[in-house]
């Protein structure tokens, strides 16, 4: 497989969701590895390393704050960019996630995953 090639953690348990976005992934040729809930999304950002981590926070096993919690506190992910992608639109989660070392936050129904993969591309870049 060519390095070239973007990996990105998508973790969320909407199944159409996730098809939809990986699908738009893999048009611009990021590599998708899909994770439906909390626990299988630490374990896989471990395994695979992915240069970059979309988190719903309303998953199944570990909400997206506490995955984004064992992520930063783990030498080896610490580092990899985390984007939240949800639903939740309160302003306090938002700074709390934001404090917490994530990226960004988008809000699912605010942004097309064409907008999402700009704004992935970007938090790649800086």
């Amino acid at each position: 497989m060519p390095q070239d090639k973007i990996k990105i953690l998508l973790v969320e348990d909407d199944s159409f969701l996730s098809g939809m976005y990986a699908a738009k992934f893999e048009l611009e040729n990021f590599k998708v590895i899909m994770a439906e809930d909390g626990d299988k999304a630490v374990r896989l950002a471990l395994k695979e390393s992915p240069d970059i981590i979309l988190l719903d926070i309303i998953i199944p096993k570990i909400n997206g704050f506490e995955v984004l919690r064992q992520l930063k506190a783990n030498r080896l992910t610490a580092e990899i960019p985390v984007i939240f992608l949800t639903n939740l639109s309160q302003k306090d989660e938002i700074e709390q996630g934001l404090k917490m070392g994530a990226k960004d936050f988008l809000i699912k129904a605010h942004f097309m995953p064409s907008e999402v993969v700009e704004k992935i591309k970007k938090a790649l870049t800086k």
